[in-house]
């Protein structure tokens, strides 16, 4: 006899029978799909390393005449010897010649009064400008800075510009400063020649040079308004500035203290700069030049000398573009890291940028550009530096940059120094400039180019990725994306980053809370439908985005032409794969050995992962199914293409199907063809590929709900390969074919096959195993031996003698909760067994549990657990 609560279990239906007359709430259709449909993997596309280091690389879309060389001859000659400020542009109207009338007789408070000058002696004229052919013969030499000294008598023949030497009153003017000809002639005679500046208005001359002796209190100054100012006190002005000199004089203590620090300039100049220079133009060793080119660096910097406001600069600058011809990396890149710190414009600075990207592009060099710090001077020219003055210099420093952010020795200095941050600010301001000028300006792709190639290499740290979240830079990228779908190599670029970017959950977040990007994605694709490494790396951005992200996925629907966009792509690469394997022929059918996949294999690949990833989606999901073109490329891959061919498009393929078989909805293609795609599984199912083999019974799974497919399943003999999986120890696949054969067990004509073909001893086996460590499969082991118990008289004639005697021993066990949840988990693992445990197992079990008991009569007979 059995018991009310026994014959109120007698009447329990059958696990996952489907009902039609209950309807399924949306919520409770939604918690099912996070069971049963699942997103798919896909790997990044991969790019292969450039051979050698170029602007643009052989996958440029660039034409070699529509883009700068990487090539180019850089030689002294190619930089500017002077240095001036750019040119304002603006038009300077003629001035007029005014006629000045004779003024009148210096007052007592003109020091200097202008006396009329004696004609000329012509054998002077003579001498004056055999001497000055003399110095520009030197200077054209190459001998700025000559290692002797001149005969005496030679010395007393000066160059005259803009300074008065007047020998025959026995005083020697200089600069406005009045020397006995004793005192001069003894300075003249120690060093003949000096690399100044005249302090009036700061135009680069030379002149005697002044070492050994107290230096002359002239304004000879690194400072540029003090200097100007001191000058023009020395000279001597007519009557009509007197008044505009006595409102712009400051004050005696003033200028004492000023005087005080020119000279101490000119002491600093002298004493340790000069002599620096003279090893550089006489010097023959390499090795003794960059050590002299180092120690002038620490001394300019310990001068105050760096910068453009240095008015001996261009004597400097000068020196150290005649050592660009020697030709050595090393020299080259220690002049460039002074050059730059000097503030050099226009052409000069674009020609120090290209020498050092002349340097970069030699991997070896990569250890001198290192170890010389020349990366925190790019940096800050491209931080500090006007954009749409210097777009080309911008350029070739960026170039370098692109080279170097390849080794993985450079990635955490040029990072914790700001690259990111510049680069980024950069980029913003060409989006800025396009749209304030609606046109993209000239060479801003060229730039965008190197510096998004720069960022690919730059986010593949933490640190990186960290800083762009932290500045909003994906929209920036997005913007200017935007602005360049013209310009495929900034397009693809981009994409690459985001590539990379989205593989990482936060990063992922951020993009597709960027609203604009799905719509930015679908007009690229439209756009460069045929060019492959785009198209595939925005295919597996937006499987990324969809893959863990609801809101990305209704998105990415809502868009004008989402799914057609998509389907009308993997049509394209449909067709080239077809065509590609035809020209194979039958030749590659007899190779074994795994081959990585095709181009257009590697689109489809990452498309079905898209697909798939919409179609977890309860609003996408069934209009997916219901779609012909969708279901028909999916069943047209699967018919061509064998495991073997390529493993991983055939195993997505085989999960979007799985996730649009879970619908049961009207018009359903998929339901329509369910008994042509139980076909093609069983083709997956006799491979030896494990992966494939858990898709395709993931499949069977849905589809065996209807009795059609279950009557396929027995006549293929289908069941005895699922019975067989339950032994494979594999937990997943034993779940799913559990699964399968649960919904076999809900037809009583087919409930036989378990025990025919071993089924009831797998399943007692598979629950022993993996019972403790996995409940949710205990209780799908539990469910089946439910089903197929329903007309039990008998446990033992049922379930088999030792069968039931194990299950009486086991269930016992399992239902104990301290038994069951005690094992050595962590706190988190232990609070996911007990909720499986609890809501899942222990219900089930305890019915199963019930019902043997009730049939069993030697249950007295059994040994109890021991605890």
């Amino acid at each position: 006899m059995l018991s009310p609560n026994d014959k109120k279990l007698e009447k329990l239906e059958p696990f996952y029978r489907p009902s039609v007359s209950k309807q399924k709430t949306s919520a409770e259709i939604i918690s099912e799909a996070r069971n049963a449909l699942r997103t798919v993997r896909a790997q990044r596309p991969f790019t292969p390393r450039e051979d050698q280091r170029k602007l643009f690389g052989p996958a440029s879309s660039r034409t070699p005449e529509g883009r700068p060389p990487s090539c180019f001859s850089l030689q002294a000659s190619s930089f500017e010897s002077s240095d001036s400020r750019p040119f304002s542009g603006a038009r300077l109207s003629p001035l007029e010649l005014k006629p000045k009338a004779p003024t009148s007789p210096a007052t007592e408070e003109d020091p200097c009064p202008s006396f009329p000058k004696p004609p000329v002696d012509p054998e002077k004229i003579r001498r004056i400008s055999r001497a000055r052919a003399r110095l520009f013969r030197a200077a054209s030499q190459g001998t700025l800075l000559p290692d002797r000294a001149h005969p005496p008598a030679e010395t007393k023949k000066t160059v005259e510009s803009k300074e008065t030497i007047l020998m025959g009153n026995s005083v020697v003017k200089r600069n406005g400063i009045y020397l006995t000809e004793s005192n001069a002639t003894g300075h003249l005679k120690s060093h003949p020649l000096q690399l100044t500046y005249d302090g009036g208005f700061g135009e680069i001359k030379e002149q005697e040079m002044f070492i050994g002796a107290t230096p002359l209190p002239s304004p000879l100054r690194s400072g540029g308004d003090q200097g100007k100012r001191r000058g023009r006190a020395s000279s001597c002005p007519d009557s009509s500035d007197l008044s505009g000199l006595e409102t712009k004089a400051v004050s005696k203590a003033n200028l004492q203290e000023k005087d005080t620090e020119i000279e101490g300039d000119e002491v600093f100049w002298n004493t340790r700069i000069v002599p620096i220079l003279h090893e550089l133009e006489n010097e023959e060793n390499i090795e003794t030049v960059c050590a002299a080119c180092t120690e002038l660096h620490h001394a300019l910097e310990e001068g105050n000398m760096l910068g453009n406001k240095f008015k001996r600069r261009s004597i400097l600058l000068k020196t150290l573009y005649k050592l660009v011809d020697v030709g050595s990396d090393l020299l080259s890149l220690k002049l460039a890291k002074i050059i730059l710190a000097l503030k050099v414009s226009r052409k000069n600075l674009l020609n120090v940028c290209k020498l050092i990207f002349k340097i970069s592009r030699s991997e070896k060099n990569d250890s001198l550009i290192q170890n010389d710090n020349i990366l925190e001077s790019l940096l800050e020219m491209l931080g500090k530096e006007d954009l749409q003055t210097n777009t080309e210099a911008f350029l070739y420093c960026m170039g370098t940059l692109k080279f170097i952010s390849g080794n993985p020795g450079f990635l955490n200095e040029m990072i914790s120094k700001g690259a990111v941050e510049i680069l980024i600010n950069l980029i913003k301001q060409i989006n800025e400039n396009t749209k304030k000028y609606g046109t993209c300006l000239p060479n801003s792709g060229h730039l965008l180019v190197q510096m998004t190639a720069t960022l690919r290499n730059l986010v593949d740290s933490p640190l990186a990725r960290s800083k762009l979240l932290s500045i909003s830079a994906l929209p920036q990228l997005c913007t200017a994306m935007g602005q360049h779908t013209g310009d495929k190599d900034v397009c693809t670029n981009i994409a690459r980053i985001f590539s990379k970017l989205t593989s990482y959950h936060d990063c992922c977040v951020a993009l597709a809370n960027y609203s604009r990007c799905y719509a930015l994605f679908l007009t690229l694709i439209n756009k460069y439908q045929k060019k492959q490494d785009l198209v595939v790396r925005i295919v597996f951005i937006l499987g990324n985005l969809t893959a863990k992200n609801n809101q990305a996925r209704e998105q990415f629907s809502k868009e004008k032409g989402g799914v057609p966009t998509l389907l009308s792509l993997f049509h394209t690469f449909y067709q080239l794969d077809l065509q590609s394997k035809k020209w194979v022929g039958d030749g590659e059918e007899q190779l074994k050995v795994q081959r990585p996949p095709t181009q257009a294999e590697d689109v489809l690949i990452k498309l079905t992962r898209v697909l798939a990833n919409l179609a977890i989606h309860p609003g996408i999901g069934p209009a997916m199914a219901a779609n012909p073109h969708v279901v028909g490329l999916l069943l047209a891959m699967l018919e061509y293409k064998s495991v073997d061919d390529c493993e991983e498009l055939v195993i997505n393929t085989t999960a979007t199907i799985n996730n649009l078989s879970y619908y049961r909805v009207k018009n359903s293609v998929i339901q329509d063809k369910k008994l042509y795609i139980a076909e093609l599984l069983v083709k997956l199912l006799v491979s030896k590929n494990m992966d494939g083999i858990l898709e395709a019974v993931r499949v069977f799974g849905n589809l065996s709900q209807d009795h059609d497919i279950c009557d396929f399943i027995v006549q293929e003999n289908v069941h005895k390969f699922l019975i067989a999986l339950l032994g494979a120890k594999h937990q997943e696949i034993c779940f799913s074919a559990c699964g399968v054969l649960l919904n076999l067990t809900v037809d009583q004509d087919k409930r036989i096959i378990l025990k025919e073909g071993g089924g009831i001893k797998k399943l007692v086996e598979c629950l022993r195993d993996v019972g403790p460590t996995d409940w949710q499969l205990a209780c799908l082991v539990c469910k089946t031996l439910w089903n197929f118990s329903e007309n039990i008289t008998n446990a033992s004639s049922c379930f088999g003698d030792e069968e039931t005697n194990t299950l009486l021993v086991l269930l016992p066990s399992f239902l104990d909760e301290e038994l069951a949840l005690g094992g050595s988990f962590d706190q988190d693992l232990k609070n996911y067994h007990r909720l499986h445990w609890e809501t899942e197992f222990q219900p089930v079990a305890q019915q199963l549990l019930n019902r043997i008991q009730s049939h069993h009569s030697f249950l007295e007979a059994l040994p109890i657990p021991s605890s």
